[in-house]
């Protein structure tokens, strides 16, 4: 019988172990696209956070982390609001694990129209209705509340990497706002 003592941190790879695995096989991510609603539980906010870039360029993303070792979909969205919006966000997280959208990711261009530079990623995608104060942490410098009119305009509809511009519209459009 061979006996060892648990590993605190079993689901974290180093970051020479990501490298590889990120070269070997498709990453399992989750994406929030985090919404206030109004009274009657109609999107009237989304909210996207703004990242600067290695270039110093900025760009709005989702929140969005890898689902990892072991880690249920819920578990993984809720740590990921919590570590991207706050502690204080109080995320309502879906009843079901079942996503609005699956996003392909790939390292170039592709059909799908999503692009992550480092890797292939599988990204579950969820709208996840915030009902507390967020404050946005990790590597976002800010969470930006805008109205759905606002977030579909070309200015920041430009502003999106990766082709998240595309997750705000279906997202929208899964929330039943129609334009």
């Amino acid at each position: 019988m061979n006996v060892r003592t648990p590993d605190p941190y079993s689901g974290w790879l180093s970051e020479e172990d990501l490298f590889e695995a990120r070269g070997r096989l498709p990453m399992v991510y989750v994406e929030a696209v985090p919404v206030r609603l109004d009274p009657l539980g109609f999107v009237n906010e989304v909210g996207t956070l703004l990242q600067g870039e290695p270039d110093g360029s900025m760009v709005r993303s989702f929140v969005s982390g890898r689902v990892l070792y072991r880690e249920t979909i819920r578990a993984a969205l809720l740590r990921h609001m919590e570590k991207d919006l706050g502690p204080l966000a109080f995320p309502q997280l879906p009843i079901s694990p079942v996503p609005f959208t699956v996003a392909e990711y790939f390292p170039a261009p592709s059909q799908t129209g999503f692009t992550d530079d480092r890797q292939h990623a599988v990204s579950l995608v969820y709208v996840v209705p915030v009902t507390g104060e967020c404050d946005p942490r990790q590597d976002a410098l800010e969470l930006t509340w805008m109205t759905p009119q606002e977030i579909l305009s070309d200015d920041v509809q430009r502003e999106f990497t990766g082709g998240r511009g595309t997750l705000a519209r279906q997202a929208l459009a899964f929330a039943g706002v129609g334009f």
